[in-house]
């Protein structure tokens, strides 16, 4: 479960790790009340499962601070422990990614500038991990592409991976460079990984720009996805 809290210029998230557990959840719920301005935020699931009494380290390349360096995950009676970070707001999207004691990554998140700005600030609810994903495509197009991102690299077929890289290149969405880098990469997922994060990275048209051409090329996939065709400013 990830929350961010905005405190003037700096943005304070705190992600939670737990063993899936209504009791566990119900303790952050009641932690978070006591952070004034707390918004839960609608994060990714891990692609595989994460092993208990592993350890666990958070690397936020923007943060002044995170604390503990580490967490063990384990069952807990109290509330689960926690990352607590402080970040710079500087106008960039905000990048994490979780390791495990074995230096593997095994969870990567990026929290768009103007979704966490917009969310964050707001008063109105938001959606958390684990909820139905139809709910958290309501939102910016950078949002609906975010919360498809582990179906859609567990989904994408690699022609069409190919051709969704020329058509982000047609529409300069991409660079020649940026495309050669990607085309190298041999394996199928991680290959989709690298385009929606590269993607995610540029902003809001750019991410409308990816669900038409998805659409265009695998309309089944869009539909197994539930993300639609968005206009995009000429």
């Amino acid at each position: 479960m990830l929350y961010l809290t905005v405190k003037k210029q700096t943005l304070v998230p705190r992600l939670y790790l737990f063993p899936s557990n209504p009791g566990q959840i119900q303790a952050v719920e009641q932690q978070e009340i006591k952070f004034q301005g707390s918004k839960r935020f609608p994060n990714t699931r891990p692609e595989q499962s994460f092993k208990l009494k592993s350890y666990f380290r958070l690397n936020i390349p923007c943060s002044t601070s995170i604390n503990p360096p580490r967490i063990h995950l384990i069952h807990r009676d109290t509330t689960p422990s926690f990352f607590k970070a402080v970040v710079k707001m500087t106008g960039n999207d905000i990048e994490m990614e979780l390791f495990s004691d074995d230096e593997r990554t095994v969870w990567k998140e990026i929290v768009p500038t103007d979704d966490y700005i917009s969310d964050t600030c707001s008063t109105s609810a938001v959606l958390g991990a684990g909820g139905p994903v139809e709910s958290s495509r309501t939102g910016s197009t950078k949002l609906q592409l975010r919360s498809v991102r582990t179906e859609f690299v567990k989904r994408v077929s690699r022609p069409v991976l190919n051709e969704l890289l020329d058509g982000l290149l047609q529409h300069t969405v991409i660079n020649q460079e940026e495309m050669e880098s990607v085309k190298v990469i041999a394996e199928r997922a991680e290959k989709a990984r690298v385009i929606i994060d590269m993607v995610l990275r540029k902003g809001t048209e750019s991410c409308s720009r990816m669900i038409n051409l998805l659409g265009e090329l695998d309309h089944c996939l869009c539909s197994q996805l539930q993300i639609n065709s968005v206009g995009v400013p000429t």
